[in-house]
């Protein structure tokens, strides 16, 4: 959602701040702006609705200096994409600025409070009523350093809101001297020479540093380009760690692609196996998974497993349903992360609960970790993010190893998904039924999937033919059958997300139950259709399309030659096992709804009104 960086040292804060903040495009916004201390006692700020660009052109028209900064890119809850809604926000002095993420539940009743004490706001934001808040606070504090009033004031407002926050505070009595805190909202401290940064993003700062030490909710963290010190917002000592960086700034960058989603696409082959790499053993035909912190005894008595995601990871995890049913024969099931928090769910003793997020801030996925804690469940997480909260407050699980995701459409990490929940899907057959000959077979063809993931980027041209076939489309239906069932849901989510064209999945044999009203010729259907157990199944709901004038796209194997006599167009992918094909299969919806939606004019890797990490209810 919205992104955060803070600086202070000895550099120019503004070049430092707008490179941070390109680094958080990805995140989704809709303004941003910036405020730094100008060295004369005051605080120059800088604001504007839309794309960061408009904001570079405002610092070029009217320069600020300074060594000591606050920045923000706003993804709009609380008032519209404006100017005056931008962050950073004064409180009524002037003299304080702050930045913030999260929503503040409780701030209209603050506002009407502080109104009637004779504050006046700018915006329709929540987070000015947080700025005067702690402004308020400020004023009222007598004892100390400007700097530890500050601390004291952030402190005491703290305590007087309910909702989420990461913030960035920052004061002119108080020169070179930043203070951040976290509740539900990510927030990291990076460590540098003679200098220190806050981002709710490490992607921000990896250009700069790579020592971070993320921060824990109720975290208080000052600063200094010399020093820092943590503490809780309450007062008391706080844990915390130094981390290493995982990956360069190069690494987040484009590089000669155009887009970072088309990179994301042909990054697969390697990032698929850097999820399965050191994991596979071939002497006992399994998986190798230490990080879930259980013994195998312990992974036996599982009789249970429930999944929660959002979005794209919600999807990941119904193909792990089917994965896990099938090798393993444990009764799985999927939770939507949101609904999870808010059901009662029956959950006996002996379920194992796993959370799944490439960011691992998800904050809905978030609440259904603790949630799944707080009734006493082993919970498990698999992210991409190190140091991210789920990882941190998780019990247990894996990292994708998948490099940073930038594009907001989810592409590699939903294959590393599923190639992390197929592994454990061999883990936990393995220790049930599952053949050291069968075993080896899911081991030999994961291995495999680099090789032919590659085989089908080869196919980017002809894909690419086909998106631009069908420009003046009204709509996609996308259908799948079994294991492909998530398939056909994650490529109706990509096609929707950055082409904004109705695009809805479904079970094909659902196609009868009311989904044919809507086959027309002007509203292709797109079949996820590998050579399988339900293949023909699926090539007579493809001829109930074709009887109806409905144009097909199908995804099949390679040598499925009787696809060409019923669809349109055919798009091939390499054979593999049933249960390991939508790692294949998703691909060439990928880049389908990626020419598509180029084609349309659209950008890919800031879809409007979308975020990548949703971080607010």
């Amino acid at each position: 959602m919205c992104g955060i960086i803070g600086y202070v040292g000895n550099q120019t804060a503004v070049p430092i701040l707008l490179d941070g903040l390109r680094r958080l495009e990805y995140r989704g916004y809709d303004s941003s702006g910036l405020a730094v201390m100008n060295g004369g006692g005051g605080i120059e700020l800088r604001k504007r609705s839309g794309r960061l660009a408009n904001l570079r052109q405002l610092v070029r028209d009217q320069p600020a200096a300074g060594t000591c900064g606050i920045s923000h890119t706003r993804w709009a809850t609380h008032g519209q994409p404006t100017d005056e809604n931008a962050h950073p926000h004064h409180d009524r002095s002037g003299r304080l600025v702050l930045v913030h993420n999260g929503v503040i539940e409780n701030y209209q009743s603050l506002r009407d409070r502080m109104a009637a004490e004779g504050h006046a706001f700018l915006s329709q934001t929540d987070t000015e009523i947080l700025a005067h808040l702690i402004g308020r606070q400020y004023d009222a504090e007598t004892d100390g350093t400007p700097e530890m009033r500050l601390v004291a004031a952030v402190r005491a407002a703290l305590k007087q809101v309910a909702g989420t926050y990461g913030i960035a505070v920052m004061h002119a009595d108080a020169p070179g001297f930043l203070v951040g805190a976290r509740l539900g909202s990510p927030l990291v401290l990076g460590l540098g020479k003679g200098e220190n940064f806050l981002a709710s993003d490490v992607g921000a700062i990896v250009s700069h540093t790579s020592d971070a030490i993320y921060l824990s909710d109720r975290d208080l963290v000052y600063l200094t380009g010399e020093d820092f010190k943590i503490e809780t917002v309450d007062g008391g000592s706080a844990d915390f760690e130094v981390s290493r960086v995982e990956f360069t700034a190069e690494q987040a960058e484009r590089g000669d692609f155009p887009h970072y989603m088309l990179k994301e696409i042909f990054e697969q082959p390697v990032t698929v196996e850097n999820a399965f790499r050191g994991r596979l053993s071939d002497d006992e035909a399994s998986a190798k998974l230490g990080g879930l912190n259980l013994t195998p005894r312990e992974l036996r008595e599982v009789d249970r497993i429930v999944l929660c995601g959002c979005g794209t990871a919600c999807h990941a995890a119904m193909v792990g349903e089917y994965l896990i049913e099938s090798l393993a024969r444990i009764p799985t099931e999927v939770e939507i992360a949101s609904e999870f928090r808010y059901r009662n769910v029956t959950l006996d003793k002996n379920t194992l609960i796993f959370v799944i997020s490439q960011s691992g801030e998800t904050i809905d996925t978030l609440a259904a970790m603790r949630e799944g804690q707080r009734k006493g469940h082993r919970v498990l997480g698999l992210v991409n993010a190190v140091g991210s909260t789920i990882a941190r407050e998780s019990d247990g699980g894996s990292y994708l190893h998948s490099g940073p995701e930038i594009g907001v459409a989810a592409t590699k990490s939903f294959t590393s998904q599923v190639t992390l929940l197929a592994l454990l899907a061999l883990l936990l057959g393995r220790m049930r039924h599952l053949s050291v000959a069968q075993g080896r077979e899911l081991l030999e063809e994961i291995r495999a999937l680099p090789e032919k993931i590659a085989r089908i980027l080869a196919r980017n041209d002809r894909i690419r033919e086909i998106a631009l076939k069908y420009l003046d489309a009204e709509g996609m239906l996308f259908l799948g059958r079994q294991f492909n069932y998530p398939t056909a849901l994650e490529g109706a989510l990509k096609m929707k997300e950055i082409s904004y064209i109705f695009a809805s999945g479904h079970a094909s044999a659902e196609l009868k139950h009311g989904i044919i009203a809507l086959v027309s010729e002007k509203l292709p259907s797109v079949f996820v259709a590998p050579k399988d157990s339900v293949f023909d199944k699926n090539i007579s709901t493809i001829e109930e399309v074709k009887a109806r004038k409905g144009p097909v796209i199908a995804v099949t194997t390679e040598g499925c030659d009787e696809m060409e006599r019923v669809a349109d167009d055919v798009i091939y992918v390499p054979p593999t096992l049933e249960c390991l094909s939508p790692i294949l299969s998703v691909i060439p919806l990928q880049l389908l709804s990626y020419h598509f939606a180029v084609a349309r004019g659209c950008d890919v890797d800031k879809p409007r009104n979308l975020a990548k990490s949703v971080t607010v209810e």
